[in-house]
C-alpha cells in the first residue's frame, strides 16, 4: 500500500469511528451541525477542492461536482430540517472506499508493467586493462565486447564470443525454463544470467536493444485507445451535463406544477430527490473500469510474453476470425538441417563430409546446413579448385577427386544422370569424378509447439487459417497437411503476400479481423496491411517488430492463441461491467425519481458498482 493509500485508509477510519460516536452524542441545533461537520471535511475536503478548482477551469460537471452538489444539498436540508447528518457522511465516506478500491487496483496492474521495468539494466561492463568498469549502456558502441557476470542483467543484445551460462528468459517470455547459451549464441537484452561469466559482442546500440523496445511499447500502449474507451470518454461529457439538469429540472419542476395546481409543494422532499439522483448518476463504474480493464490486460499479457501495442489492437485481436502466416521462421525454425542421404553408394557420414567440403566456401544456408552436419572443423587444405555456378551448384576439387554438388540442373548440364527424390525439402545431388554418388535431403524443421498451435486456435474459434510461403509447392503442401492449415499459397513473392491477404481482406465479412503472423524483413509491408500483425519477437526483424501491433517475445505459435484468448477475456469484462453498470444506474435512476429509494441506495448504485467492477476488471490481470 502507497502513502497516499494509507492516509486515505486513515481518513476513512476516522470518519467512520467520529460518524458512530456522534450518533450517541445527544445534542442539537447549529452545535449538532458543527460535530457532524468535522467528519464529513475529513473524509471530503479533497472532494471538495477539486469541484471548486473545477469551477474555476469551467470544467463543471465530473464525479467531483455531482458529489459535492449532493452532500452538500443534504447536509442543508439535514440543518433546515433537524434531519440526519450521517447519509451525506455516509456518501463521501463509501465513495472514498470506491476511489481506494480504484487505486489498488491500478497498483496491483502496474506491478506487471513495474516487473518489465526491472528488465532496464543499470550499467554494462566493459573490461579495461584487466579490470571491469561500469559503463552507462547508451554509452556502448555496436562491436564492443562487454562481460556479464552471474545474477546480472545482459545490457544490450549481442552474440557470445566466450563462456558458457544460463539465461533467465521469464521477463521476455513468461518461461520460467532456462535458456543454455555458448559461444557462436545470441542472446537478447533483459535476460538475467543465471550461473557462468559471458562475454558479449554487442549487435545493436542500447536504445535499438530488445529491452529497450519492449519498454517503449508498454510505456506507449496505453496512448492507444479503444474504441470502448473512446465511447466511455465520450458519453461520460454528455452524460454528466445530462444528469445535471436532469436533476436540476426535478428539484425545481415537480414543487412549481403542485404550486400552480394549488398543492403542496414539497420543496425538501423533491431537492432530496435530486440529490439521491445526482448521487446514482455518477458514471465512476464506467469511466473507472474501462480504462482499468484494458491497462490490466496488457499488464496480464505482458506477464506471458505476449506484447500488445494498445487497447485497440486488443478490442481489434478478440474479433480476429482469420489467421493468416507466413511459413518460415513462424510455422517452422528457419533452420535447414540434413534430413536424409539416398541413394547413395558411400556412407552416409562420408558424402556429407565431401558435400560439406566441396560447398565450405559458400555462405548460402544449405551450405551451413551441410557442414553444420558434418560437425567437424573445415580442413580447407583439402579442397580446390572451387567453382560456383549461379542457380546450379559448385564445382571443387575434394582430395583430388572432382565433385560436383548441386541441384538436377547441375546434374543436367554435367550430363551425369541422377534419382529424383519423393522427400519433401531442398535435393543436393553430388556427383564424384563424373559418376553420381547420391543426394542429400535438407529441410526446415516444423517447431514443435506449430500443430499444438494450429490446433488451439480452432478450438478458440478461428475460422481459418492460411500460410503463404515462397518455398515450393511440394514442400508448402507438406507443411500445411502435418499441421492441419485449411489453406496455403505457394511459391510467393513478398508482394505477392500483400495480394493474396488483401484478397481474403476483401472476402471476409467486416466484423471478422484478419491476423497476420509473421517474422521476416519481407513480412512487413503484410503485417501493417492486416487488422492486426503478430511479429515473432525473439528471431523477428527489427522492421517486422516495428510493423506488428502483437509482439511474441519467444517466438512459440501457442502464443497467438494465447493472446487471442487474453483479448477475448479482456473485452468480455469490459462489456460485463459496461452492461452491469447502465442497467444498475437506470433502474436506480428510475426508482430514485419516483423517491422509492434514498441516499444508501444511491451509495450503492455508484460506489457499489464502481466497486464491483474495479474487483471484476482486476481478472484481467490473470491471463
Amino acid at each position: 500500500m502507497t502513502r497516499k493509500q494509507r492516509k486515505n485508509l486513515t481518513r476513512i477510519i476516522i470518519s467512520a469511528v467520529l460518524m458512530v460516536v456522534l450518533h450517541f452524542i445527544p445534542v442539537t441545533g447549529l452545535f449538532r451541525f458543527a460535530l457532524y461537520l468535522v467528519p464529513y471535511l475529513i473524509i471530503g475536503y479533497d472532494i471538495i477542492l477539486k469541484a471548486l478548482k473545477g469551477i474555476k477551469n469551467r470544467q463543471v460537471f465530473d464525479e467531483n461536482f455531482l458529489m459535492t452538489v449532493a452532500t452538500v444539498g443534504a447536509i442543508a436540508i439535514a440543518l433546515i430540517d433537524e434531519g440526519d447528518y450521517v447519509e451525506a457522511i455516509a456518501v463521501m465516506l463509501f465513495y472514498q472506499v470506491g476511489e481506494l478500491f480504484q487505486s489498488y487496483a491500478v497498483g496491483k496492474s502496474r506491478k506487471n508493467i513495474s516487473a518489465l521495468m526491472d528488465i532496464r539494466p543499470d550499467y554494462a561492463n566493459i573490461e579495461v586493462d584487466g579490470n571491469l568498469e561500469q559503463v552507462d549502456p547508451d554509452e556502448v558502441e555496436i562491436g564492443t565486447v562487454i562481460v556479464v557476470q552471474p545474477g546480472e542483467k545482459v545490457p544490450i543484445d549481442g552474440i557470445v564470443t566466450e563462456g558458457v551460462s544460463s539465461l533467465n528468459t521469464g521477463a521476455l517470455t513468461g518461461e520460467s525454463l532456462p535458456r543454455e547459451v555458448k559461444e557462436g549464441d545470441e542472446v537478447l537484452s533483459g535476460c538475467i544470467n543465471m550461473t557462468g561469466v559471458i562475454k558479449i559482442r554487442t549487435t545493436k546500440d542500447f536504445g535499438e536493444s530488445t529491452v529497450s523496445k519492449i519498454l517503449d511499447l508498454v510505456e506507449n500502449a496505453s496512448s492507444r485507445k479503444s474504441k470502448s474507451e473512446d465511447f466511455i470518454s465520450k458519453f461520460a461529457k454528455i452524460y454528466t451535463p445530462i444528469v445535471c439538469y436532469s436533476a436540476l429540472a426535478l428539484a425545481v419542476l415537480p414543487p412549481v406544477i403542485n404550486l400552480i395546481l394549488q398543492n403542496t409543494a414539497n420543496w425538501g422532499d423533491w431537492i432530496y430527490r435530486a440529490l439521491t439522483f445526482l448521487i446514482i448518476s455518477c458514471p465512476c463504474a464506467l469511466v473507472v473500469s474501462v480504462p482499468l480493464t484494458f491497462f490490466a490486460g496488457i499488464g496480464g499479457a505482458s506477464k506471458q510474453g505476449v506484447l500488445i501495442k494498445g487497447s485497440n489492437y486488443m478490442e481489434t485481436l478478440s474479433k480476429s476470425k482469420i489467421v493468416v502466416f507466413d511459413k518460415t521462421g513462424t510455422l517452422t525454425r528457419g533452420v535447414f538441417e540434413v534430413n536424409g542421404v539416398h541413394h547413395n553408394e558411400l556412407e552416409d557420414k562420408e558424402l556429407i563430409e565431401i558435400a560439406a567440403l566441396a560447398e565450405s566456401a559458400s555462405s548460402h544456408p544449405i551450405s551451413k546446413s551441410l557442414q553444420s552436419a558434418y560437425g567437424k572443423e573445415i580442413d580447407r587444405s583439402r579442397v580446390s579448385d572451387i567453382q560456383e555456378i549461379s542457380g546450379n551448384g559448385v564445382l571443387a576439387k575434394v582430395d583430388g577427386k572432382e565433385v560436383a554438388i548441386g541441384n538436377g540442373k547441375l546434374m543436367d548440364r554435367l550430363g551425369i544422370e541422377y534419382h529424383d527424390c519423393h522427400s519433401v525439402g531442398t535435393i543436393v545431388h553430388i556427383a564424384i569424378n563424373g559418376a553420381y554418388a547420391g543426394h542429400i535431403v535438407i529441410s526446415d524443421v516444423v517447431k514443435e509447439t506449430s500443430k499444438e498451435a494450429i490446433a488451439a486456435m480452432k478450438k478458440s474459434g478461428i475460422s481459418k487459417t492460411v500460410m503463404l510461403t515462397g518455398d515450393a509447392e511440394k514442400v508448402a503442401s507438406q507443411v500445411a497437411k502435418e499441421l492441419g492449415i485449411d489453406e496455403y499459397k505457394a511459391e510467393l513473392l513478398p508482394a505477392d503476400k500483400v495480394s493474396r491477404v488483401e484478397e481474403l481482406l476483401s472476402e471476409k465479412s467486416e466484423k471478422a479481423k484478419l491476423v497476420f503472423v509473421g517474422d521476416g524483413i519481407n513480412d512487413a509491408p503484410v503485417l501493417s496491411r492486416a487488422d492486426i500483425g503478430i511479429a515473432m519477437g525473439a528471431m523477428g526483424s527489427d522492421a517486422a517488430i516495428e510493423a506488428a501491433d502483437v509482439v511474441l517475445m519467444d517466438d512459440d505459435p501457442k502464443k497467438i492463441a494465447k493472446a487471442i484468448k487474453i483479448s477475448r477475456k479482456c473485452l468480455g469484462i469490459v462489456y460485463q461491467n459496461i452492461a452491469f453498470a447502465l442497467i444498475v444506474k437506470l433502474v436506480c435512476l428510475v426508482l430514485g425519481a419516483f423517491g422509492i429509494t434514498n441516499m444508501w441506495a444511491a451509495i450503492f448504485a455508484d460506489v457499489g458498482v464502481t466497486v464491483i467492477a474495479v474487483l471484476n476488471a482486476i481478472r484481467a490481470l490473470r491471463a
